[in-house]
């Protein structure tokens, strides 16, 4: 249906009529107020025959009118459509932390430090996730919260795209990154909460402990999944030739594997690109909350063609004139 965002404007369409019904208005416009064009426009009438002057006021009262409604800003609102809002609260939170410059994972055999490959693998995760509310937490030394829960996926892709390495500082502070997610979550009612945690590392900072801020999020029902990052073994090459190391001894997986069970969770372990690819296709397998339906209408703005018609009487009329 057509709608005016602007209704108040249409009482200025008889502004016109004020002006000419006022004597002293009428008199200082005359004495005072000078508009060039449209002076020499009535002027003009009195060398055109009555029923050419007559049709020229129509069209300048019709244009007149047509700039009002414009002003009035009309749009026009569609058929109700239904949102996409069945699916979960889900918090990202990511490790930016120094280790995660580890050059241990391939994408499509060049070798890239952990935080490229999240990115990576994470970037088709996220706009999958259609229907679902995406938050973002970075956290190295410190845990911050990079995107609130929201349904703009594109934001929250682009936010992780654009982390770096140790902008949260060099250690690790999962504790502060859990309790970030808890509070984040504590102000929603849905009963589907999850957050997916990764992390190659063991906890090193932060004012809580993990598996305190476990207890609080289990507290909250929020189900956090814990990911840990990094290859079991590399080959490096030294002074000696070839030596193989173990990239991930820092990797504290019990914590982690402690952390998802008390909040009905699961560990994953992603020494890969692949892993990682097959841990977020299970997590695609969970079972979204069903709200109600909500609806907005497209709305198309239509303040353009009444303006141009007026433009266009007043150019029709300003020819005829001349």
């Amino acid at each position: 249906m057509l709608e005016f965002q602007w209704p108040v404007v249409f009482y200025l369409a008889i502004l016109p009529l004020v002006v000419w019904l006022l004597p002293s208005v009428k008199q200082a416009s005359i004495t005072t107020v000078k508009v060039p064009f449209f002076t020499n426009f009535w002027q003009s009438l009195s060398s055109i025959n009555e029923q050419s002057k007559w049709w020229l006021k129509l069209l300048a009262i019709v244009a007149w009118l047509l700039f009002i409604v414009a002003a009035a800003k009309p749009v026009w609102i569609g058929d109700a459509v239904a949102l996409p809002v069945e699916g979960r609260d889900l918090m990202l939170a990511v490790d930016v932390s120094g280790s995660m410059q580890e050059t241990d994972m391939k994408i499509n055999g060049r070798e890239v430090d952990r935080l490229t490959m999240i990115k990576y693998v994470a970037g088709d995760f996220i706009e999958r996730r259609k229907g679902d509310r995406i938050g973002l937490i970075l956290f190295g030394q410190q845990a911050y919260l990079q995107t609130p829960l929201t349904f703009d996926r594109r934001t929250v892709n682009t936010l992780l795209s654009e982390s770096i390495i140790g902008i949260a500082g060099k250690a690790t502070a999962i504790g502060d990154a859990i309790g970030l997610a808890v509070k984040r979550v504590r102000k929603t009612t849905d009963n589907n909460r999850i957050l997916i945690l990764l992390t190659d590392g063991q906890n090193t900072a932060g004012e809580i402990q993990p598996l305190k801020a476990a207890e609080l999020a289990a507290q909250e029902g929020l189900k956090v999944y814990t990911i840990g990052i990094g290859a079991d073994e590399v080959y490096r090459r030294t002074l000696l030739g070839n030596r193989r190391i173990n990239p991930s001894l820092d990797l504290d997986e019990a914590t982690l594997k402690k952390i998802a069970e008390m909040t009905g969770g699961r560990y994953f372990r992603a020494r890969n690109t692949k892993d990682l690819n097959n841990i977020y296709a299970i997590l695609d397998e969970l079972e979204p909350l069903a709200k109600e339906d909500e609806f907005y209408r497209p709305t198309q703005t239509l303040f353009y063609w009444p303006l141009t018609f007026a433009m266009l009487l007043l150019l029709t009329v300003f020819g005829f004139r001349r």
